[in-house]
C-alpha cells in the first residue's frame, strides 16, 4: 500500500493501481484498500468505476474519511454538487476540519451548488422559457411561443 501511495503522489496512478491490487491480495479487502484503488480510478479519470469502489468502502466502513471525501471528489466530477456537497459536509466533521482538502473541497461544493440556484437575471435563449415573479411567493412560466 506504501508503494502505492508513494506511486499517487508521484502522478503514476496507473502503476499505483497494480500495486493497491498487489496490496489487497497481501492484506486483504478493507476500507482502506477500496478507497485507495477507487482513488486511483478516480486520477485515471475512471469515475464509474471509482464510485463503485468507493460505494463498497463506504458499505465495509461508513465513516472511512478518504473513501467519503474521494467519493464527494467523484460525484463533483459528474456535476452532482448537491450530494457531493452532502459527503464533503460529512468527512468535514468527522475529522474535525483537520484536513485542509476536505475544507476546499467543501467550500468548493457550496459554491457550485449556489451556482446552481435559480438566476432572474440570467440570459434567456430564444424560443425558450422564462420563469417571472408576479408576486411574493407567486411565479409564471412563460414561453416565446
Amino acid at each position: 500500500m506504501t508503494v502505492g501511495h508513494r506511486l499517487m503522489e508521484a502522478g503514476e496512478h496507473e502503476l499505483a493501481l497494480k500495486a493497491y491490487l498487489r496490496g489487497a491480495g497481501e492484506t486483504g479487502i478493507n476500507a482502506d484498500v477500496l478507497s485507495a484503488i477507487g482513488s486511483a480510478n478516480l486520477a485515471l479519470g475512471r469515475l464509474g468505476q471509482a464510485e463503485k469502489i468507493l460505494n463498497r468502502a463506504l458499505e465495509l466502513d461508513p465513516n472511512f474519511v478518504p473513501a467519503i471525501n474521494n467519493l464527494g471528489v467523484v460525484l463533483m466530477e459528474q456535476g452532482k454538487s448537491g450530494e457531493a456537497r452532502v459527503l464533503f459536509q460529512k468527512a468535514f466533521a468527522l475529522d474535525s476540519g483537520e484536513t485542509d482538502s476536505i475544507r476546499e473541497n467543501l467550500m468548493l461544493a457550496i459554491a457550485q451548488s449556489k451556482a446552481n440556484v435559480y438566476d432572474p437575471d440570467q440570459q434567456q435563449e430564444k424560443g425558450g422559457f422564462r420563469l417571472v415573479r408576479q408576486e411574493k411567493g407567486k411565479f409564471v412560466l412563460l414561453s416565446d411561443l
